[in-house]
């Protein structure tokens, strides 16, 4: 039985639009990142999954430890509710969940904040000041791992931290030793110029090429700072992790021995962003339906809803992909719609009202914010229906 058949069978039941989750492809993923990390622990960015059911089973699977989360009221709902060592990792300013951290020893115990300078430190001190018996807050001191040339007119990778030389880092580390009710236990490193670009796009070759040549200097320049950094700071302080990478880096990161650790999260659900890489191909897993409203020409159909965009800079490529039945493409002029989407192709002579398009999220863990459930489908039957964050009420960002 072909996928389109599978999932139209295991979901006959249920009302479109719905979201599933395909266990089989998630776990020739999730063993895929495994092998991919040498050995090395992955901690699984719930960005990239939000849905608790989901992350429980990634964390039941050798080779996966830790959460990586990206808000701190996020990560304090996720330690209520069980999860163990979650890394926060962006700063965070949220002065109610900071008190609530502070006056909480048990998830002080688990919970990891990440910051990248002083002005953190003084916010923090004084976010929990009226904080009784507070407890010891965690650290992680984010560090910038973006690519840097021709003396700064070059910048590729995420603007985050400030923090980029091993004197930078090792002041920070010094000041944190300093503050009473504080210990850094680890540092974090994303190259996002690396993880998040895929080095085997479609399209202009040159390009492709420059991105290639861009990825392999950086590659070579930050493994030297990246090590010269976590030195410096190991001169002042213990460190419990070291985390870098992310899906598509991940063979590149473990080779450094400074890494402790790499993060992985959209490779689990393999969005259509991610079909763009030499160093691995995965199974796509996670997919929306929608149905057929309207047949406005012989190639043509309409389906509900749609506009379910990406983030990040505006472009076709965050646009969701129609993906079966095979063949369907978006109006020039129309794209995803608000309501209503249309759609063309020789694929829609054969869908009649009623029937079902199948479509790829660009991101992971976004899907979820547009869907409460999401049916977990083995072979061709729905084993769970696991409410997503939404699905609990829960919408961190």
């Amino acid at each position: 039985m072909n996928d389109l058949r599978r999932y139209d069978s295991a979901t006959r039941a249920l009302e479109p639009p719905l979201a599933i989750l395909d266990l089989a492809a998630m776990r020739a993923n999730a063993a895929d990142l495994v092998r991919r990390a040498a050995g090395k622990p992955i901690r699984v960015a719930s960005k990239s999954i939000r849905c608790r059911s989901v992350m429980e089973r990634i964390l039941a699977m050798d080779g996966f430890h830790g959460i990586m989360a990206f808000t701190l009221p996020e990560a304090l709902w996720l330690v209520e509710r069980g999860f163990t060592d979650v890394l926060v990792a962006y700063p965070t300013a949220d002065r109610q969940a900071l008190t609530t951290l502070a006056g909480d020893a048990r998830a002080a115990g688990e919970i990891t904040l990440t910051i990248d300078a002083a002005e953190h430190l003084d916010y923090v001190d004084d976010a929990v000041a009226a904080v009784r018996s507070r407890a010891e807050i965690r650290l992680s001191m984010d560090l910038d791992a973006g690519y840097v040339a021709l003396g700064g007119r070059f910048r590729a990778g995420t603007l985050r931290s400030t923090i980029r030389e091993p004197e930078q880092a090792a002041d920070l580390a010094a000041e944190i030793a300093k503050r009473p009710g504080f210990r850094l236990a680890g540092l974090m490193a994303y190259e996002g110029q690396i993880a998040g670009v895929g080095d085997d796009q479609p399209g202009n070759a040159a390009y492709v090429r420059a991105i290639r040549i861009m990825q392999s200097l950086s590659a070579r320049e930050l493994v030297l700072r990246r090590g010269r950094l976590v030195n410096a700071v190991r001169q002042v302080c213990d460190l419990e992790f070291v985390n870098g990478g992310g899906t598509g880096s991940i063979e590149r990161t473990v080779r450094e021995k400074a890494i402790t650790e790499v993060a992985a999260g959209s490779g689990f659900f393999h969005p259509r962003l991610f079909d763009f890489y030499r160093a691995f191909t995965g199974r796509p897993a996670a997919l929306f339906a929608l149905p057929v409203v309207r047949r406005p020409g012989p190639d043509a159909v309409t389906v509900l809803g749609g506009g379910y965009l990406a983030s990040g800079r505006p472009g076709t490529s965050l646009l969701p992909q129609p993906y079966l039945p095979a063949g369907l493409r978006y109006t020039r002029d129309e794209g995803a719609g608000e309501v209503q989407t249309p759609l063309l192709g020789q694929a829609a002579r054969d869908l009649r009202v009623g029937d079902r398009v199948w479509f790829r999220h660009a991101k992971a863990g976004e899907m979820c914010e547009r869907f409460s459930e999401l049916h977990l489908v083995d072979g061709d039957t729905v084993v769970e229906t696991a409410p997503t964050y939404r699905g609990e009420g829960r919408t961190f960002l």
